[in-house]
């Protein structure tokens, strides 16, 4: 599966959203959200990064969560993400010390 594809899928499950209410909440038309969720989901087609932003907007997820090789990555980015500025700012720093630790 697709990494893209594999990722929007968990994130949705997660979430607990059905393929047409995320749909339909990152704007795409009612009548179609349920297909192509589906389409994207599976693979067959890649949501644009319009579309991928709305989508991660929703699910309240970076757009590079969902291109995140490994899947430690994944998880950082997601909950970076969600953290307060005060703590991002203490990640970064935490991460610039790590890193000139080596």
């Amino acid at each position: 599966m697709d990494l893209v594809a594999r990722r929007l899928r968990e994130a949705r499950m997660r979430s607990g959203l059905s393929q047409e209410r995320l749909g339909i909440e990152a704007g795409i038309d009612e009548m179609s959200a349920s297909a192509r969720m589906n389409q994207y989901e599976r693979g067959k087609h890649v949501p644009d990064l319009g579309t991928l932003s709305r989508i991660a907007a929703v699910l309240n997820l970076p757009v590079s969560y969902f291109y995140s090789v490994e899947d430690n990555e994944a998880e950082l980015v997601q909950r970076y993400h969600r953290m307060p500025e005060k703590a991002k700012k203490m990640v970064r720093e935490l991460a610039g010390e790590l890193a000139g630790a080596s």
